[in-house]
């Protein structure tokens, strides 16, 4: 990631914040022909002492984790709110429109799994973030349409070895920052939620 420093948060907080509220992440790995290949998918975030964890499954008819399984190196892609960003925002004209945006990438190495024990909890992990009331759903489906779908799905743990974060606000132009979140505010819910980091980042708004 080309990462300006002013655009780096100092606090991985922020960083998994954003991974945990936009948490349907791009995963890249690289398959058998040397090539990149990606798959969109929902996933949990963990901390403990400082170590991140990242689960999630995919189809078993999906490729990929044959690939994670060949070669574990893995980067997972976290987007953040983004927006258009006007140069009407600076007090002169000789400015050029640009984008603000909130990203993460997540560099690790993936781990399978692969027994029914660890799905269900990995899925368990999903339900609890997305709709906790289906837990009893899925209690009472019966062992086995549980185990049926069990199998067709091949889980991944990642141990995140690298955590790179951007929050590209316009944080090295505060002649902007006042102006720049006024339009925000009444914007989008994307433009919203980036007006809203402006004021966590203490920029002068």
């Amino acid at each position: 990631m080309y990462l300006p420093k002013h655009f780096e948060p100092k606090d991985q907080a922020l960083a998994l914040e954003v991974m945990r509220e936009h948490s349907f992440a791009l995963m890249l790995s690289i398959d058998d022909a040397g090539a990149p290949f990606a798959s969109h998918l929902p996933l949990v975030v963990q901390e403990h002492e400082g170590a991140i964890r990242i689960e999630g499954h995919v189809a078993k008819p999906n490729p990929h984790w044959r690939y994670l399984q060949a070669r574990p190196q893995v980067l997972l892609v976290f987007q953040g709110p983004h927006a258009y960003m006007s140069p009407k925002v600076y007090p002169d004209l000789t400015r050029v429109p640009t984008w603000s945006y909130l990203a993460v990438y997540a560099h690790g190495q993936a781990r399978l799994i692969e027994d029914l024990a660890g799905k269900d909890a990995l899925l368990k992990r999903l339900i609890a973030i997305h709709e906790p009331p289906y837990a009893e759903q899925w209690r009472n489906l019966g062992e086995e349409y549980q185990h049926k779908m069990l199998g067709g799905i091949v889980g991944f743990g990642i141990e995140v070895t690298r955590l790179e974060a951007k929050f590209k606000l316009n944080q090295h132009r505060p002649e902007a920052h006042a102006a720049m979140h006024a339009a925000y505010a009444q914007g989008t819910p994307d433009e919203q939620a980036l007006a809203g980091w402006m004021e966590r980042l203490g920029m002068q708004v």
